[in-house]
């Protein structure tokens, strides 16, 4: 196998000379030049399989450089050489298509790391493995333009580092999305940590997220690894970063900046390599201009934005979704999947959908629960008084508040409260079911007659409301 080439561009001898001697220990042949011409001449006379670019040169600046490789070389992955600290740099290199990059001084684990993940990637698209490798998009279900787009653009996300943030309401599958690009990418034998930043007390954050060492507070009777530890060498999402309080906001910048984290009651910063994701259902640049999310780590983690639809603007994907989760119920149940009547597919396909995804699974659980036999009739969905076309698209408009469903003027204040229509329906049910077993003295058969549902019904109710 011929020895893989690496192209260095730095006009300081001191970065070319370590970075020769750094990558040459590492079996790779490097070649090393300090002007925009002599890397045009390089790249012109030779392949390489991974290229080092400082940002300023003599000649020119190191995007002309990543430019020149997206459009002449795009199996060769760049990453930039920035000065230290300079998030600006950074992110600027990263949105002009580099795939990582390296801040001065140079640390030498971080840059072995780096060009071990850059050339297994490199190997992946020459070879075609990345491509026969299982996507996942099975799980992305839908066929609308939109969809269509969505997945093509995870498959170009995957091929590089660069952090993601992923906009869309809340159950439209973010998650997933986030999934599908690190399973897609050269860091997918890597972990995959999921961090839900809301539901983290403010006091515990900088413990979870960087890690303590034994004795640096009561309580602490041991060394704990933080999540980004936990992510070395895979990907970090930060599902609801909105939620993070603004003293979290400078930590979390300084960690992504320095690709390093200092534990609590640590004397030294210890290097990890990860690659960001992030989401949240709220408008993030509002909250910038609001004062409420700092301007400097939105651009760190905002380098390329990625808006995953909701449900009602894609209502042609419906009917598959709805298969898909019928499915996905009968394999738990061990049953058979149940079929939606034309009536029911039309109310489905009609319905606005404010909780996206995760609302449609909602609703078919519980018709399944419900219907008489496997066929589901409209009458089995229940579903909600349909939204206002205003209030869907101030929805769509803001999508801080896109998740809620719309309020009926004549509804108690409670159904909006605390969970929105969802835990409304779901109190009147725990009312009317206590209330029917109470009449009956406690016998299932004769409450759900009472109810006018069947007796597996109401079983499945019990259990999803945690009535004994």
């Amino acid at each position: 196998m011929s020895q893989q080439t690496v192209l260095v561009i730095d006009d300081e001898r001191d970065i070319r000379e370590l970075l020769t001697i750094t990558l040459g220990r590492m079996d790779l042949l490097v070649d090393a030049v300090g002007t925009v011409t002599e890397a045009r001449r390089a790249l012109a006379e030779r392949h390489y399989d991974l290229c080092f670019t400082d940002m300023r040169l003599p000649d020119g600046t190191g995007h002309e450089v990543v430019e020149l490789i997206a459009a002449e070389h795009p199996d060769t992955p760049v990453a930039m050489i920035t000065a230290y600290g300079n998030v600006d740099a950074a992110v600027s290199a990263l949105k002009a298509g580099a795939f990582d990059f390296v801040s001065k001084p140079v640390d030498i684990q971080m840059l072995r790391r780096l060009v071990r993940t850059a050339l297994r990637l490199a190997e992946e698209k020459r070879s075609g493995h990345a491509a026969a490798k299982p996507d996942g998009n099975e799980r992305l279900i839908g066929e609308s333009p939109v969809m269509q787009q969505v997945r093509g653009t995870i498959g170009k996300l995957a091929r590089n580092q660069a952090p993601v943030y992923i906009a869309g309401e809340s159950g439209v599958g973010k998650e997933l999305v986030a999934r599908l690009i690190h399973e897609q990418g050269p860091r997918a034998t890597g972990p995959f940590v999921p961090v839900n930043c809301g539901a983290i007390p403010s006091e515990l954050m900088e413990s979870e997220f960087f890690g303590h060492r034994k004795g640096s507070f009561t309580g602490a009777v041991g060394d704990k690894e933080g999540l980004f530890q936990a992510a070395h060498g895979g990907t970090l999402f930060l599902d609801e970063v909105a939620e993070l309080p603004l003293h979290m906001q400078v930590k979390l910048l300084r960690a992504i900046q320095e690709k390093a984290v200092r534990p609590i009651g640590a004397r030294e910063e210890v290097p990890v390599d990860v690659r960001i994701l992030s989401a949240t259902h709220k408008n993030l640049a509002a909250l910038v201009e609001q004062g409420q999310f700092r301007q400097d780590l939105f651009y760190r983690i905002n380098v390329i934005e990625l808006r995953v639809p909701p449900l009602r603007e894609r209502r042609g994907d419906v009917p598959l979704l709805a298969n898909f989760v019928l499915r996905q119920l009968a394999t738990k149940s061990g049953g058979t999947p149940g079929h939606l009547l034309p009536a029911a597919q039309q109310a489905l396909e009609s319905y606005d959908f404010p909780g996206n995804v995760r609302e449609l699974e909602n609703i078919l659980e519980r018709a399944m629960a419900m219907c008489d036999g496997d066929q589901i009739d409209v009458s089995d969905l229940m579903l909600p008084q349909r939204a206002p076309r205003a209030h869907a698209e101030a929805a769509a408009a803001t999508p801080a508040t896109a998740s809620m469903p719309a309020a009926e003027p004549a509804q108690p204040a409670s159904a909006t409260a605390n969970g929105g229509l969802d835990d409304y329906i779901s109190n009147l049910e725990r009312t009317a079911i206590i209330k029917a077993l109470e009449e009956s003295r406690y016998n299932k058969t004769a409450a759900a007659k009472k109810l006018g549902i069947t007796f597996r019904a109401l079983r499945y109710k019990l259990k999803k409301l945690g009535i004994d």
